[in-house]
């Protein structure tokens, strides 16, 4: 596989015979992790959709790496599903790291962060912002692996009863995951709008949180017998949602790359 690179439009615009130096921790992770060479290609992405064939020009010794752009492929592996992952946050960062990343893999168009009252974390805003873009660099990070041209927001942290609260009038399908829910989740008809995914933190979520959720709109389902980690269950969920509404499905007429 060409290795795959995010550019901003902020650091060079990306057009046919631009020439420019990658970013540093672009270049870096080029020429000293991957041991690209001068003349190898790469495609380079700016999030703003399709992607950018490139090559690389010459390499410095300390890593510095500057490429020539060739042309642009429109190309697009978005799901037809708009899943916004409504995510509780767990008790170790690199949790939520590993939910973010699985859930920009798996097709999720956001991620929601929200603080429920089994969060065990709790941030100041000065380090909100600081794990926010982190979060949002992880994003980057997955799109860059899996091949996706559009990164995924990660929106700034809420308390869930503030997200609760803007949630009562918004046009979607809300879903929240439940053990102890009756309707299991393959059993609900395809979404005809988006989708908002709400997710507990461990413990789950308190009866009071699941009655809130519950009154602004949010349906309770269920995966299966089994009861899922905060970490799996985000995950598990957007995996079924793709096999039987999005872009898992073989018999269906959506197109892939639109």
């Amino acid at each position: 596989m060409i290795p795959r690179f995010f550019c901003p439009s902020s650091h060079a615009r990306l057009a046919p015979g631009a020439r420019f130096a990658l970013p540093d921790e672009v270049a870096h992770h080029a020429v000293r992790v991957l041991r690209l060479k001068a003349g190898d290609e790469i495609i380079l992405f700016d999030g703003k959709g399709g992607q950018w064939r490139a090559r690389l020009r010459k390499v410095g010794p300390q890593g510095s790496g500057h490429v020539e752009v060739l042309d642009h492929c429109p190309i697009e592996h978005e799901s037809p599903l708009a899943v916004t992952l409504v995510q509780a946050l767990p008790e170790s960062a690199d949790k939520m790291d590993w939910i973010v990343e699985k859930a920009v893999e798996l097709g999720a168009a956001a991620i929601q962060p929200v603080v429920a009252q089994r969060s065990v974390v709790r941030l100041s805003a000065e380090r909100m912002q600081k794990r926010l873009s982190h979060w949002q660099a992880v994003a980057t990070a997955a799109c860059a692996q899996c091949g996706r041209n559009r990164i995924p927001a990660v929106q700034p942290l809420l308390p869930l009863a503030d997200f609760l609260a803007g949630a009562r009038t918004a046009q979607a399908m809300k879903l929240v995951l439940d053990p102890a829910a009756e309707e299991p989740l393959a059993g609900i008809s395809p979404p005809q709008q988006e989708v908002w995914l709400l997710i507990g933190p461990e413990g789950g979520f308190h009866r009071d949180e699941m009655r809130a959720a519950w009154g602004v709109g949010f349906r309770p389902v269920k995966l299966g017998p089994r009861i899922l980690r905060t970490e799996t269950a985000g995950a598990a969920a957007l995996a079924v949602m793709q096999a039987l509404w999005g872009d898992f499905r073989e018999d269906d007429d959506h197109v892939r790359d639109r």
